[in-house]
C-alpha cells in the first residue's frame, strides 16, 4: 500500500554559523504492490493559478542576478544540460533567495551544487531511505536545508530556497540528462527560460554533435518576435551550435521597462542523416547504441475502434474538444483502413456493430454521429472496452482483417468507472483476457479526475500507451497530436539482435510496432573480443513482406572522433544505456505481479541510479557541505497526477502534452531482452560462369554447351529501356534503362545501365534497382532500401539480398536469379557517373517462351568459329562465325567480370560481334526497346 506523507516547509535565517532547516514535501512508497483500487483517488490535484503564474527562475525582493547561463551538449541524441546562476542579496535585510528551473519530465537530475558565502554544497545520489535518514539527522541538529521538486504539465520544477544575510553571494548549478525522442521526424530539445528579471550576463548555448550528420536544424521561437534575430544557428555536416545571448537592453519588455521579456520555451529541433534503413549503430566506451528509424516504407492498414466516454462529466468544453479532434482524425483515415465508434456512459452504444471501410460516405456518417452526442449519465469503461475488443476479434474471425494490418483501440475518458464493474483491477483482468496479442490499447485521460495510473497500466499491459490530455483550450490539438504519432504504422514485430557472445545487458530489443517519424533505440554493453567490428541484425515485417537488415560499427572509431570534439558528451553511450535501462525497469516495476518481483526490480533501479547519478523515484540527491555538516535533499516524489512512472516519455511539443508511458511501439516484458543469435542476411552466390552486362554496356553471353563466351555492345540512347529477359511463361521480366555519362569523351557519349527492373507478374511484385536505392512495390505498397546496409527482404516468392554498397541479388521462387552490381565513381568526376552491372546465371529455370537480349540464349544456338587468323592488332585474333544461319566476322578480345574486383575486374576472353550484335541476336537491337520498365517484350 502507498501512503502520502505531506510535510510542511520551514526556513530559518542563515546566521553566521550557516545553519539551515528545511522539511521536504514528498510521498513515501511501500514495496507492497497491493490493490490500487483502494488508493485515495482524490489525491489528484490540479495546478493552482499561483503555480502557473508565479514561476521565476530567481526569486527575491532586492537581489542582483549577475549571470544566468544554460548549456546543453547533445551527442547522438543524448543531452546533458547545465544551468548556472550567480546571485547577490543586495537588500539591507536577510531574505530568502530561490532558484527554480523547469526541466522535462523525462529527464533525470544528475547533480546540483550550491555555494553560499563560501560554503559549498556538493551533490551525490543515494538510495532514497538513506538520503532521507542523513537529511533527518542534520535536521535534528538544526543544520539542514532542502530542495523540492514539484510538478507542472510536461515539465518538472526544481526549486531550492535559502535564507541569507545581506550582501551574500550565492551560486547555483544544476545538471540533468535526457534522451532526445524522435517525434514526427524531428528531435526536440526545449529549455524553459524565465529569469524573472534583467540579467547582465544571460546566455544559452546548445551544442549538437551527430556522427552521421545533421540533415536539418531549426529553432522555434516562443519567446517573442523581438528575439527572432537574436537566435544564431551555425552548423556543419555533423555539428551545430545554437546561441541566444541578448544584452540588457534587448531583454527589456519595452525600451524603458525594468522587467525582462524573456519568458517561455526555447526550442531546438533537428534530424539526422540516415544512409540506410538498417539504422545507425554506434559504439563508445564499450557500450553500444542502435538507432532504428526506417523511412520510405508504405504504411500498414489500420483497424481502429474509437471508444469515447460520453458520461455527464464530459459535458461542455471536454466534449466539444473531443468532437473537434475526432472529426480531424476521421478525415485522416485512409481508404484501406477499417474503423468503428463506441460511445459509452452508463450504457454502451455502437455506431456500427462491425468494422467498416473508411470510405467518404462512412466517414461523413461517423462525423454526423459524433456531432450529435449529448453527454450524460455514468461511466461503464469495462463493458465498452470488452465490446471494442470483441468487435476486433469478430472481424478477425470473419476474415475482414488483413494479416498485415494493425489493430488498435483508442480510449478517450475523463473519469473513473461508476457503472457496471468498477473495481479497476478486475477491469484490467477482463480487458487483458479478451485482447489478443495482435491488438493494442491506447488510453487518453482528459483532465485530473481520471485515474491516470489505471489508464497507463491497462494500456501498457496491452501493447499500447497512455497520455494525459489537459482539459484546456487546446485539448483537441493534444488529441490530434497524439493520434498523428500512431496514425502511420510502418512495421510490426521488430527485433534487433546481435551475434552470440558479442553483447550483454541489452535493453528492450523487441518492439511490437514501429510508427513513421519515430525511432527505436536499443543499447547495451559490448563484449571484448578480437574483432574490431560490432554487427546488429534487425528483422521485421512490413505489409506483406519480411526483411532482415544488417549494419556494422567500428569499436574504436567513434571514441577517437569524440576526443576531437570540443563540446561533445563523451560518456553518452554509457549514460544512454543506463537511462534506457532505468526507464524500462521503472515501467516493469509498475506492472510487477508479486512483491518479490517488485523488490528485485527496485534493487536493480536503485543500483543503476546510484552508479550513474540519476535522481529517480527510488533515489534522492543529497547535497552536503564539504565538511558534511550541512545537508540538502533533492527528492523525486511520485506524482499522483502523473501515473506510475515519473519522468516518462513525452510525445508532444513543450507545455502542451504530457507523455509518461513507453513509446507506442514497445511491448514490455519483465524478463531480460533476448540476445540470442540471429541469422543475418544470406549472401547469394552465383556460378563462376554467367551472362553479364556491365560497363558501357558490354554484353557477355556464356554458352555452356560449347564453353564459349560471346561479346557485343548495344549502342543505344540514354533513357531507352532494353529487354534483357522477358518470360511470359513464368511471368518474369528483367529490363534495364540506360543513362549517359556527364559529357562526351573523345566525341563519344557513353551509356550505362542506371536502373534495372525485375518484375514478377503473378504476384505483381516489382523490384527497381537504381544507383541510389532498391525499391520493392506490389501495386499497393512501396518499400525502399538504400545501398548503405546489408539486408534481406522477402515477399510473395521474391527475395532480395543486398550486400552493403556492393550488389543486390533478386531470387524468384528459388528458380530464377539476377544479380545487380553497383559501380560508384568519384562524385565530382567531370565525365563518369555511377552505374549498374547485371549478372544472370545460365541455369535459371525459364519457360520455353523466354526471350530478350539475354533470355533468348537460354536456348543455346549452335555456333561454329573457324578461319582464326591474326588481325591488325596482334593481340586480337579475327575469325568467321556461323550462327543462326548467319556468317559473321568476329574479333577475339576480352571483357571484364567485376564481381570479385570492382576496380580492375577479371578478364573474360570472348569473340566480339560488331554492329550491336546484328546476326547474333534475333532481329535488330531496336526491337528490344520497351515503353516502360515492367513491359514484356513483344514478338521479335
Amino acid at each position: 500500500m502507498r501512503r502520502s506523507l505531506l510535510l510542511l516547509l520551514g526556513l530559518l535565517v542563515l546566521h553566521q554559523s550557516g545553519c539551515f532547516e528545511f522539511v521536504i514535501d514528498g510521498e513515501w512508497e511501500d514495496e507492497e504492490p497491493g490493490d490500487y483500487d483502494h488508493q485515495d483517488r482524490h489525491k489528484r490535484a490540479t495546478l493552482t493559478s499561483e503555480e502557473e503564474e508565479d514561476f521565476q527562475a530567481i526569486r527575491g525582493d532586492d537581489i542582483t542576478v549577475k549571470s544566468y547561463r544554460v548549456e546543453s551538449r547533445i551527442t547522438s541524441r543524448f543531452a546533458h544540460t547545465t544551468i548556472r546562476s550567480s546571485v547577490i542579496n543586495s537588500d539591507s535585510r536577510a531574505q530568502s533567495i530561490g532558484f527554480s528551473m523547469q526541466i522535462p519530465k523525462r529527464a533525470f537530475i544528475s547533480n546540483f551544487t550550491m555555494n553560499v558565502n563560501g560554503i559549498t554544497f556538493v551533490g551525490s545520489v543515494k538510495e532514497k531511505t538513506v538520503a532521507r535518514r542523513l537529511y533527518a539527522q542534520a535536521t535534528a541538529r538544526n543544520k539542514a536545508a532542502g530542495i523540492v521538486r514539484t510538478n507542472s504539465q510536461d515539465l518538472e520544477t526544481f526549486n531550492t530556497e535559502v535564507h541569507v544575510p545581506p550582501g551574500s553571494n550565492i551560486e547555483f548549478e544544476l545538471h540533468y540528462q535526457e534522451m532526445m525522442e524522435r517525434k514526427l521526424g524531428l528531435y526536440e530539445h526545449f529549455l524553459y527560460l524565465e529569469p524573472g528579471r534583467l540579467v547582465p550576463q544571460f546566455q544559452v548555448d546548445v551544442y549538437i554533435y551527430e556522427p552521421k550528420g545533421i540533415s536539418k536544424i531549426e529553432t522555434t521561437n516562443m519567446l517573442g518576435e523581438q528575439f527572432t534575430k537574436l537566435i544564431k544557428v551555425t552548423s556543419t555536416k555533423d555539428k551545430a551550435h545554437v546561441l541566444f545571448k541578448p544584452n540588457l537592453q534587448q531583454q527589456r519588455k519595452c525600451e524603458n521597462c525594468t522587467g525582462s521579456a524573456i519568458d517561455g520555451v526555447f526550442s531546438v529541433k533537428y534530424d539526422v542523416t540516415r544512409d540506410s534503413n538498417a539504422g545507425e549503430l554506434q559504439v563508445s566506451d564499450l557500450h553500444f547504441v542502435h538507432f532504428f528509424a526506417p523511412s520510405n516504407l508504405s504504411p500498414l492498414p489500420k483497424n481502429i475502434v474509437f471508444v469515447i466516454d460520453v458520461s455527464g462529466s464530459m459535458w461542455g468544453v471536454k466534449m466539444k474538444q473531443t468532437v473537434e479532434a475526432m472529426k480531424a482524425i476521421l478525415d485522416d483515415l485512409n481508404i484501406e483502413d477499417r474503423f468503428s465508434i463506441i460511445d459509452f456512459n452508463h450504457n454502451v452504444r455502437c455506431w456500427r456493430e462491425d468494422l467498416v471501410p473508411a470510405s467518404s460516405l462512412q466517414i461523413t456518417d461517423a462525423k454526423r454521429y459524433i456531432q450529435n452526442i449529448k453527454p450524460n449519465g455514468g461511466t461503464n469503461i469495462n463493458e465498452a472496452l470488452i465490446r471494442a475488443a470483441q468487435m476486433l476479434v469478430r472481424a478477425s474471425n470473419q476474415g475482414f482483417i488483413d494479416s498485415s494490418s494493425v489493430s488498435m483501440i483508442i480510449l478517450v475518458s475523463d473519469g473513473d468507472p461508476t457503472v457496471g464493474e468498477i473495481k479497476l483491477s478486475k477491469i484490467q483482468k477482463n480487458v487483458k483476457r479478451v485482447m489478443t496479442e495482435e491488438f493494442s490499447l491506447f488510453s487518453l485521460g482528459i483532465g485530473f479526475d481520471v485515474d491516470y495510473d489505471f489508464l497507463e497500466r491497462i494500456a501498457m499491459e496491452n501493447r499500447g500507451m497512455a497520455q494525459r490530455i489537459y482539459a484546456n483550450h487546446d485539448a483537441a490539438e493534444q488529441i490530434r497530436a497524439f493520434y498523428s504519432q500512431v496514425s502511420s504504422p510502418l512495421l510490426k514485430k521488430v527485433t534487433i539482435h546481435f551475434p552470440e557472445g558479442t553483447v550483454t545487458e541489452v535493453t528492450q530489443n523487441y518492439f511490437d510496432k514501429y510508427f513513421s517519424g519515430s525511432e527505436l533505440v536499443v543499447a547495451g554493453k559490448v563484449q571484448l573480443s578480437e574483432s574490431n567490428t560490432l554487427t546488429s541484425i534487425t528483422s521485421a515485417s512490413a505489409a506483406s513482406l519480411q526483411f532482415s537488415l544488417q549494419t556494422d560499427a567500428d569499436m574504436t572509431e567513434l571514441d577517437t572522433e569524440l576526443a576531437r570534439q570540443q563540446h561533445s558528451f563523451t560518456g553518452f553511450a554509457k549514460q544512454m544505456w543506463a537511462y534506457l535501462t532505468v526507464k524500462q525497469l521503472i515501467r516493469e516495476r509498475s506492472l510487477a505481479a508479486t512483491v518479490g518481483i517488485k523488490r528485485r526490480i527496485t534493487k536493480q533501479i536503485t543500483d543503476l541510479a546510484l552508479q550513474h547519478s540519476f535522481v529517480t523515484p527510488l533515489t534522492a540527491l543529497l547535497v552536503e557541505s564539504e565538511d558534511g555538516t550541512e545537508r540538502l535533499l533533492a527528492d523525486s516524489p511520485r506524482d499522483p497526477r502523473q501515473g506510475c512512472c515519473t519522468g516518462g516519455q513525452a510525445l508532444s511539443g513543450p507545455v502542451k502534452v504530457v507523455y509518461t508511458s513507453p513509446p507506442s511501439w514497445i511491448q514490455l516484458s519483465t524478463s531480460a531482452p533476448s540476445t540470442q543469435h540471429q541469422r543475418g542476411p544470406e549472401v547469394v552466390a552465383l556460378p563462376p560462369k554467367v551472362n553479364i552486362v556491365d560497363n558501357d554496356p558490354h554484353f557477355i553471353i556464356h554458352l555452356p554447351g560449347s564453353n564459349m563466351d560471346i561479346c557485343f555492345n548495344i549502342i543505344s540512347k540514354p533513357s531507352h529501356i532494353l529487354s534483357l529477359v522477358s518470360d511470359t511463361g513464368t511471368g518474369v521480366v528483367v529490363n534495364g534503362q540506360l543513362i549517359s555519362s556527364k559529357q562526351p569523351r573523345k566525341s563519344k557519349l557513353s551509356t550505362y545501365f542506371g536502373i534495372i527492373s525485375v518484375y514478377y507478374q503473378p504476384e505483381g511484385v516489382s523490384v527497381m534497382v537504381s544507383t541510389d536505392q532498391i525499391t520493392m512495390t506490389d501495386g499497393r505498397n512501396s518499400h525502399s532500401f538504400t545501398w548503405g546496409a546489408t539486408a534481406e527482404i522477402t515477399q510473395d516468392g521474391v527475395k532480395i539480398s543486398i550486400v552493403k554498397n556492393s550488389h543486390v541479388s533478386v531470387t524468384i521462387n528459388n528458380s530464377i536469379q539476377v544479380m545487380v552490381l553497383l559501380h560508384r565513381v568519384w562524385k565530382k568526376h567531370p565525365v563518369n557517373v555511377d552505374f549498374l552491372g547485371i549478372y544472370i546465371p545460365n541455369d535459371n529455370q525459364y519457360s520455353p517462351l523466354v526471350h530478350g537480349l539475354i533470355g533468348q540464349f537460354s536456348r543455346e544456338p549452335e555456333v561454329s568459329v573457324y578461319d582464326i587468323h591474326e588481325g591488325p592488332d596482334p593481340l586480337k585474333e579475327e575469325a568467321t562465325m556461323e550462327v543462326k544461319g548467319n556468317t559473321l566476322q568476329v574479333t577475339r578480345g576480352w571483357q571484364k567480370d567485376y564481381r570479385d574486383d570492382k576496380k580492375r575486374g577479371s578478364n573474360i576472353y570472348c569473340w566480339f560481334i560488331h554492329n550491336s550484335a546484328k546476326g547474333f541476336i534475333d532481329g535488330h537491337y531496336t526491337d528490344y526497346i520497351l515503353p516502360d520498365l515492367n513491359s514484356f517484350l513483344q514478338t521479335v
